[in-house]
């Protein structure tokens, strides 16, 4: 773990940006970094759709849905980019894509759940808990995805 950090920061400290955020790496902790700058893009995307379509008339609920398939949108193309680069799936690319969609389609059924539970049965402002929400979906989705993006296991 300690290598992972060692690695990140002179990265950094020789500004070498293109291999901090682009180049495939099995260093988890990085992957993860890059996970939190993919799945904060992804979020202010989900979180600004849920914001509009609420104050345009919508129930929260169905804004988040339509909020969900923006946010997943960005998640799969960033990811690809970004936090699992050169990183290939052990099956098809149709396969990856509909595996990554159950993944994100799991996390879409915790965020609905999570946002009614803290909105309807705690009371708290709706964004308030699609921020929470979000927080805890973000682990579900990093942990699944880099399994589904592991290594193959090498065949003696």
């Amino acid at each position: 773990m300690r290598g992972n950090w060692t690695e990140i920061f002179s990265l950094l400290k020789a500004w070498r940006w293109r291999e901090l955020l682009y180049k495939p790496t099995d260093n988890a902790t990085l992957q993860f970094l890059r996970y939190l700058i993919v799945g904060g893009c992804a979020f202010v995307a989900d979180f600004c759709t849920v914001w509009l379509l609420k104050e345009l008339g919508l129930h929260y609920l169905v804004a988040g849905v339509f909020g969900f398939i923006l946010g997943v949108t960005v998640n799969y193309i960033l990811s690809k980019s970004l936090a699992f680069s050169g990183k290939q799936a052990n099956m098809s690319r149709e396969a990856e894509f509909m595996l990554f969609i159950v993944i994100s389609l799991i996390g879409l059924g915790l965020t609905e759940l999570l946002m009614w539970a803290f909105t309807d049965g705690l009371g708290l402002f709706y964004l308030l808990s699609k921020a929470i929400a979000a927080v805890i979906v973000l682990l579900w989705n990093f942990f699944a995805k880099k399994l589904m993006y592991r290594k193959k296991p090498n065949k003696e």
